[in-house]
């Protein structure tokens, strides 16, 4: 059974911390694997209603236009994530291109309110009328020019978003997937350049963390410890960024939290480049004792990958780094 370094005297840990990195290492999960399905996740029988409702309205994309795709978004509101995955486009890249060739101004933030809502409630008709009917207006015709008009040619070094199996040659590339099907190698390599479920881990992001955080919040309300759980952007005084968690209060922190999860190495590195600078942060002048303590919470095998950023962690947190596996140990070993 591996000692954990916040369970031993901190000299003891300066003394052996390769043997402490291997303890945390140890005990770190990952879950990307599976994901948290959030409201917004939309079912592949729902976008695949949506696809047909699309071929049908543009019989079967030979009248790609404008007005087809709009009466189609409005029997089908998903059909417009349908178009969007066509373009291979993200909601603010779709604003762009919209608002430079139309005569309508589509801002980003119009962009992702349109398709959240979409994916939030994919049986919702959209609005008939009004700013935002304009803008799905505008989108829609944008979008039927630029998969009509295919990939246009580039220099040699740079390679065109449309040059994929279903847009390079424009209506002819869509007519030939929708009539005989994409091959498989190619299928499979698109997959490749666009990571599978790329878009919906980045639309609940927030709420993979949050599994750590809950587990902080339950340790920290059993042992009937008050605390602040900081919002995002949130200014807190002497925090140039503010900790996840404060303890007991924005006003005296005597402990602050880091929850981390990162499946990336080189995403922990720079999270534990916050956590050091939590470490400088705490420093009252030499000879006084520091302002607070840092305890860091993290998942994820990204921290498991650099043991040179481990060691950097567990020597900035003075030994207090906790995963899910042995959180419970928190409040008794700070």
């Amino acid at each position: 059974m591996p000692m954990f370094p916040f369970e031993v005297p901190y000299d003891d840990v300066d003394k052996n911390i390769l043997e402490h990195v291997a303890a945390i290492c140890s005990c770190l999960e990952s879950s990307f694997l599976s994901m948290p399905r959030g409201n917004g996740f939309i079912e592949y029988g729902t976008f695949e209603d949506a696809y047909e409702e699309l071929k049908r309205r543009t019989k079967g994309f030979s009248e790609l236009n404008g007005p087809n795709l709009l009466h189609a978004v409005q029997a089908k509101p998903v059909a417009f994530i349908v178009i969007r995955s066509m373009l291979g486009f993200t909601p603010p890249e779709w604003a762009y291109v919209t608002t430079v060739r139309s005569n309508t101004s589509v801002s980003q933030g119009a962009a992702r309110g349109i398709d959240r809502k979409i994916r939030m409630n994919p049986e919702v008709q959209l609005p008939s009328n009004g700013v935002t009917s304009d803008r799905i207006t505008a989108m829609a015709e944008t979008a039927a020019e630029i998969l009509t008009e295919g990939a246009t040619e580039t220099t040699g070094d740079e390679i065109h978003r449309l040059s994929k199996a279903d847009t390079d040659q424009g209506l002819d590339s869509l007519k030939l997937v929708a009539e005989l099907g994409v091959p498989y190698a190619m299928l499979l390599y698109e997959r490749f350049l666009g990571r599978p479920f790329a878009s919906h881990r980045d639309s609940i992001s927030e709420l993979v963390g949050d599994t750590l955080e809950i587990a902080i919040e339950k340790a920290l309300t059993k042992a009937g410890i008050t605390y602040v759980k900081t919002g995002r952007a949130q200014v807190v005084p002497g925090f140039d960024q503010a900790p996840d968690f404060i303890i007991p209060s924005v006003y005296n922190p005597k402990v602050v939290i880091e929850a981390k999860i990162t499946e990336d190495d080189g995403t922990a590195r720079d999270k534990v480049t916050r956590i050091q600078h939590l470490d400088r942060l705490r420093e009252d002048g030499p000879g006084r004792p520091p302002k607070f303590e840092v305890i860091a919470c993290i998942g994820g095998r990204g921290f498991a990958q650099r043991k040179s950023d481990m060691e950097k962690m567990i020597r900035a947190t003075r030994g207090k780094v906790f995963t899910v596996r042995n959180l419970d140990k928190m409040v008794d070993c700070t």
